[in-house]
């Protein structure tokens, strides 16, 4: 069969041998009559890339809008950016300055401090807490504690009171001279009391005397009735702040001064204590009046913690000794029976608190200098931890507390009374 002719353009050799450059159909080579080279085509420039310019940064608010968002800022209700740019302008504006303070000093009187009855353990359990994630860099010592914990407890006791409060009446006890003795005075007056009384603590550490120069020579109860007198009208409130200023003063300044202040000795006029002892005292006592204050105005209040209530009941117990011979030498207890050598055994009552902070004491009967022995006792006490604290007080006399009582019934009576006697005004 014939198959249909072949044109000469479908081959792939021309005249001449020369191949045929493959092309798409309808394209003309380099063999076609009317060809024409073209010039290469330039390449089409790709426009660079402009970055797009930063934006303006806004103008800083103008002084009328910063100065309408300081009541704004007081509240702390403004934005991050809003309160950097107020207070931005209070570092230039002094009158923005001003009207800021007084601004911020009217919402502290929107906004009361917390009551007392809320979470009254608070400040405890966030120190607690804080402490224990960093300690302090400069740590309260431990025997200032119980007197940091106990003013801090009653700062938050007195934190809610009105005028009336202040004013309301409080009786003072203590023991003196074998019978219990009174003194009527007010909330701010027993504030007033432990302001002066820590003022010995003050003067024996270089500070300031919160009586001045004009006060009385002797202890705490001279320094307290020149308090009283001092001035023709009542004590106000205005005793808390100095008071509270004056024990923060007192804390700081043995937590910078470093080891060996604790033996530094404290005079109360007819009798000096180590510096560490005179602190626990000054929290036994600030507990007592706290409980006094509370009392009066129908409150209830807590003792102290467990470890802090035992170092109280051990100076008391570590006290009992010399008020003992106290007593003795003013013929108000049985002469010694038996007087040793210094650090030589002697007779011993033994003592024992029960409770929170409590555990057992040998104390010696017949010379402060004698070492208690237990082959030696001759008699023992027991008694709850609170009501030995009360006792220490002057609160409760010796035929009112409720003792366990074993052995000689003439050392049990002494050392009962003088446990009394460590009590004053």
């Amino acid at each position: 069969m014939n198959g249909p002719a072949e044109s000469p353009d479908d081959g792939c050799e021309r005249p001449g041998g020369r191949a045929r450059i493959p092309g798409p159909r309808g394209a003309a080579d380099d063999l076609d009559p009317g060809y024409a080279p073209q010039p290469p085509r330039t390449p089409r420039p790709v426009p660079e890339s402009v970055p797009e310019p930063f934006p303006e940064p806004a103008p800083p608010p103008s002084h009328a809008v910063l100065k309408s968002l300081l009541g704004a800022w007081a509240l702390a209700a403004c934005s991050a950016e809003e309160t950097q740019a107020v207070e931005d302008h209070l570092t230039e504006c002094a009158p923005c300055a001003e009207e800021a303070l007084r601004l911020r000093d009217a919402v502290g009187l929107l906004h009361p401090e917390e009551p007392l009855d809320l979470k009254p353990l608070l400040r405890s359990r966030v120190l607690e807490d804080c402490l224990g994630k960093r300690p302090a860099r400069i740590p309260v010592p431990v025997w200032a504690s119980p007197y940091d914990t106990e003013t801090a407890r009653l700062d938050a006791l007195l934190q809610d009171f009105g005028d009336s409060e202040w004013h309301t009446p409080v009786r003072l006890k203590w023991f003196e001279e074998e019978r219990r003795r009174s003194q009527r005075t007010t909330v701010a007056g027993v504030i007033g009391h432990l302001m002066t009384v820590d003022g010995l603590i003050a003067t024996a550490l270089g500070l300031d005397d919160p009586l001045g120069p004009d006060a009385p020579p002797g202890g705490p109860t001279a320094r307290t009735e020149h308090f009283w007198n001092a001035s023709a009208y009542p004590t106000t409130r205005q005793v808390r702040d100095p008071w509270r200023e004056q024990g923060h003063t007192l804390v700081r300044t043995v937590s910078f001064a470093g080891r060996g202040v604790a033996e530094l000795a404290v005079d109360y006029g007819n009798f000096a204590l180590p510096l560490g002892d005179a602190f626990l005292e000054r929290a036994f006592e600030c507990w007592v009046h706290a409980w006094d204050i509370a009392e009066a105005v129908d409150y209830p209040y807590e003792p102290p913690s467990g470890p802090h209530l035992h170092g109280m009941i051990d100076l008391a117990a570590r006290l009992l000794p010399g008020a003992l011979a106290q007593r003795r030498r003013a013929g108000l207890a049985a002469p010694a029976r038996g007087l040793v050598a210094a650090g030589a055994p002697g007779r011993t009552l033994h003592l024992e608190i029960e409770g929170a902070g409590g555990g057992g004491w040998d104390i010696a009967l017949d010379s402060p200098g004698a070492k208690p022995s237990p082959e030696r006792t001759v008699a023992e006490i027991a008694l709850d931890g609170i009501e030995f604290c009360q006792l220490a007080a002057g609160h409760i006399s010796p035929q009112e507390a409720a003792v366990g009582q074993h052995g000689d019934r003439e050392a049990i009576r002494d050392v009962l009374f003088a446990a009394a006697s460590l009590s004053r005004l």
